[in-house]
């Protein structure tokens, strides 16, 4: 019996280096989905705002 060996697997701990790698490429992912939103925001409000100026369009209500 004292031959014999079970494979058991060993339970280790949260590596703190991959935590950290996997916390800042997350990271990176949301800050640039937010960045293309935010740039795309203001890309609207400047072609309205170019358009009011023009003339183009009017932000009071024709009667």
């Amino acid at each position: 019996m004292a031959g014999h060996k079970i494979a058991h697997a060993t339970l280790k701990g949260p590596s703190v280096v991959k935590e950290i790698c996997i916390g800042i490429a997350l990271g990176l992912a949301a800050g640039s989905l937010w960045k293309m939103h935010h740039w795309n925001e203001q890309r609207k409000v400047r072609a309205f705002y170019d358009l009011l100026e023009k003339g183009e369009i009017s932000v009071v209500a024709e009667e």
